[in-house]
């Protein structure tokens, strides 16, 4: 990851020291921010890291460092604290030229941290076509979408794709259903119910097809456009040719795949026995599916799965290895379920599918913005419980509406102040409530990089409410339009500004200019 210029004039000048005292050429110093401001504005273990390999204590070395950096005139006190640590206060030239980095980015300020950048799939949701997505799925695409987002800012060139299957036993039995209801008979033991059933018996053909049209039309009202669709049907007519390039064998009348000889812990059927329909196993599915992935010259592939599926992880890198494909090449992201509450117990059954809430049927009732929101504020490995009653409120409980509104209020502020324009130029000591907004913003590029990595999301909603705190404090502090300071905090919320949209942006949330 590239640190932001703010930091790495900071980190290369103490970097250099390091290599004057004999230390590795390659060492990395990483600045954190203390919890406590009165240990100074930036701190890092550099010393500690060092002090084996130079055979002197850490303390010793940090004194050294302390000594020996220049830093210029960025900063005003290196002081060595504790075990060895090191504390640098920097001076108002450095948050003049931190807030000037951030101004001139823009909207791209903390984008392009991909070293590498690669051509990377992502597949989300990929529900068979028998019903509307429901509220487990909606978390699937959510975060889907968000770390597609993400791996677009850094730098990757990322395709959304959903694949599902027209054929099989669920669909057959969705499709006698819908045969029932035009017949007005009840659906099959094993079929499926709700009004949307009899929706679709209402409409002329195939079933599948529109309710395909529907999942479509759910999806780009939750902000995830699909760029591609595979159909499971199309892709198994490759198989019997695929099967010649793969370590079979046949066993109680089956095909086999010698994934143990891939580091699996079991072999896998591929072909059913005669006795048994004779037909394609879901796991020879996905063997023609990840083929067909690869095969596309996508560098990466990213399969989004719930958590019943965290035994296919080995299993996807198993079949890879065995097609001659690298297996780092395979990622399987695992998420939790979702749970909603009304009214403090959980949340009446869908109307429409008769079973779960489906996705439609949320955002009908807290919006889009809110879904998206509460579907990615915790990591993916903890089950999410949404409570339908605070995501509606518009008040600052509600997590995304106080943060949506730090945006709106800053583009209240900009549009009243006229001509003025935002500046960088720093002419009075910045307070503390000046100096925390700064530094939150520096973070910005270091969150987004690591929470890019991590494929982890939720980062972006933590941080853009610690963002919005700052801001509110700053705000509630100081007057911004009218003071002598007028051009340096107007720059300042216009970066702030800046950096929350992209936040909401990269979770799927609107920026509003007005609430």
């Amino acid at each position: 990851m590239r640190s932001p210029a703010a930091l790495r004039s900071l980190a290369e000048p103490i970097e250099a020291a390091a290599r004057g005292l004999g230390g590795d050429g390659e060492l990395e110093v990483v600045l954190e921010r203390p919890s406590d401001p009165a240990h100074g504005d930036f701190a890092t273990t550099v010393a500690m890291r060092l002090a084996s390999g130079l055979r002197r204590s850490p303390r010793e070395v940090a004194q050294q460092l302390a000594e020996s950096v220049e830093l210029g005139d960025l900063v005003d006190t290196v002081e060595v604290a504790g075990p060895g640590f090191l504390n640098l206060r920097v001076t108002d030239t450095w948050y003049a030229s931190a807030l000037a980095e951030v101004l001139a980015a823009g909207d791209r300020y903390g984008a392009g941290s991909a070293r590498s950048p690669e051509r990377v799939q992502v597949e989300l949701v990929s529900a068979n076509p028998t019903g509307p997505i429901h509220v487990g799925g909606a978390r699937n695409g959510a975060y889907g979408d968000s770390v597609a987002r993400l791996l677009e800012f850094a730098g990757h060139a990322v395709e959304r794709e959903y694949y599902y299957n027209d054929a099989g036993r669920q669909m057959e039995r969705f499709r006698a259903s819908v045969e029932a209801a035009r017949r007005d008979e009840p659906p099959p033991e094993d079929g499926y119910h709700g009004a949307y059933i009899a929706e679709l018996a209402a409409l002329p053909g195939d079933p599948v097809a529109e309710m395909l049209r529907r999942i479509e039309a759910s999806l780009e009202r939750f902000r995830i456009h699909v760029d591609s669709w595979a159909l499971q049907s199309e892709l198994e007519l490759d198989l019997p040719a695929l099967l010649d390039r793969l370590d079979t064998y046949e066993a109680d009348g089956a095909v086999w795949l010698r994934a143990t000889a891939h580091g699996a812990d079991k072999d896998y059927v591929l072909i059913r026995s005669a006795d048994r329909g004779g037909l394609p196993t879901y796991e020879a599915a996905d063997v023609v599916y990840l083929r067909h992935k690869l095969e596309r010259g996508f560098d990466r592939v990213l399969y989004v799965l719930g958590a019943d599926h965290h035994g296919h992880m080995q299993y996807l890198k198993t079949i890879a290895a065995a097609l001659g494909y690298d297996p780092d090449r395979v990622e399987v992201l695992i998420y939790q379920l979702v749970h909603l509450i009304e009214h403090g117990a959980a949340k009446r059954a869908s109307k429409r599918r008769g079973d779960v809430v489906d996705l439609d049927e949320l955002l009908d009732e807290i919006g889009v913005d809110a879904t998206r929101w509460y579907l990615v504020n915790r990591g993916p490995d903890q089950t999410i419980e949404i409570d339908v009653d605070l995501a509606r409120e518009t008040s600052e409980k509600n997590q995304v509406y106080y943060v949506q509104y730090a945006h709106a209020r800053i583009a209240g502020i900009l549009r009243n102040a006229g001509d003025a324009q935002p500046s960088a130029e720093l002419a009075h000591e910045p307070s503390g409530e000046e100096r925390g907004l700064l530094k939150r913003l520096v973070d910005f590029p270091g969150v987004v990089a690591e929470a890019t990595a991590r494929r982890g999301p939720h980062a972006i909603p933590v941080y853009a409410i610690r963002l919005a705190d700052d801001f509110h404090r700053f705000y509630h502090g100081h007057r911004v339009i009218g003071s002598s300071e007028e051009g340096f905090r107007l720059g300042l919320c216009r970066a702030t500004q800046s950096v929350i949209a992209r936040c909401l942006d990269l979770v799927g949330v609107e920026a509003p200019e007005r609430m």
